[in-house]
């Protein structure tokens, strides 16, 4: 393979990378990073292409959310014409929390993506991540989604607008933030899922349109599919593993993924591997 093509094995694993870590608090935009670098996917005049394959897959994780939590969803469409009073509240509360970050990532996206898109920061935010999982984790509260505030939604909104640092995981910091203001942990996974469900739309539609035709220029349209067909089977694995995990464990096991990949990362950038 020349560099920075994309081979049909490439858009495989990328689609498993990304459908497996998207939603679990390890960070999805890192791992992408770090395995782009090792296979050298994206490189030259293939870049641009390459970073927008990285955040179209995404669409897959999308459609896994979109047909796990259908339900929750129409409950929220209905709300809108206010047949459903929790459906409502609770599509306001996404919207509030989806504010913070969309203009953080408009005023300010381009300048963080050029000073902390790198394994350096990305190694950084794993392993600061992986020590908060493991010393300081809010205890579970009682609240339901519909039962959040807006100042609580917005404090949310607040803490997934920290994870335009690559590494640190959008679904770590709203997850973390949704027991913080009293979500109990099925909520808070909950609303952590639905949060993402906004936020990469609007990501991704964003950057296929700025940036969609050179996708399909340097790599055609088949083989992003693929990756994308990819990242929607292993999301929905990776989803239903989450929840049923974490009824009865921890985030420990993040934590300690963290910190483990850190430390990898870190020998691999002292070898000059990355």
């Amino acid at each position: 393979m020349f560099a920075g093509l994309l081979s049909i094995p490439h858009a495989i694993l990328l689609g498993i990378v990304e459908g497996i870590t998207e939603f679990l608090p390890i960070s999805s935009t890192g791992h992408l990073l770090v395995v782009g670098d090792l296979i050298n996917f994206g490189t030259g005049s293939s870049q641009t292409a390459a970073d927008t394959y990285s955040v179209a897959i995404q669409f897959g994780a999308i459609l896994a959310v979109l047909v796990l939590y259908r339900n929750r969803i129409f409950s929220m469409l209905r709300g809108i014409t206010g047949a459903d009073l929790e459906g409502r509240s609770t599509l306001l509360a996404l919207i509030t929390a989806f504010l913070p970050a969309a203009i953080l990532g408009v005023v300010a996206g381009d300048a963080m993506k050029s000073a902390l898109f790198g394994p350096v920061p990305v190694t950084i935010a794993w392993a600061v991540g992986g020590v908060l999982l493991l010393r300081w984790v809010p205890k579970s509260g009682s609240l339901k989604m519909h039962q959040l505030t807006t100042k609580s939604a917005f404090l949310i909104g607040l803490a997934q607008g920290v994870a335009l640092w690559p590494g640190v995981s959008r679904s770590l910091a709203t997850l973390v933030a949704g027991l913080a203001v009293g979500l109990s942990l099925s909520a808070a996974i909950e609303f952590s899922f639905l949060l993402g469900l906004v936020t990469l739309s609007a990501a991704t539609a964003l950057d296929l349109l700025k940036h969609g035709g050179e996708l399909v220029d340097k790599f055609g349209i088949a083989t992003p599919l693929i990756g994308l067909v990819v990242a929607f089977a292993t999301a929905i694995i990776a989803v239903r593993w989450m929840v049923s995990y974490l009824n009865t464990k921890s985030l420990a096991i993040f934590g300690w993924y963290r910190i483990v990949i850190a430390a990898i990362c870190g020998v691999l950038l002292l070898t000059n591997v990355l």
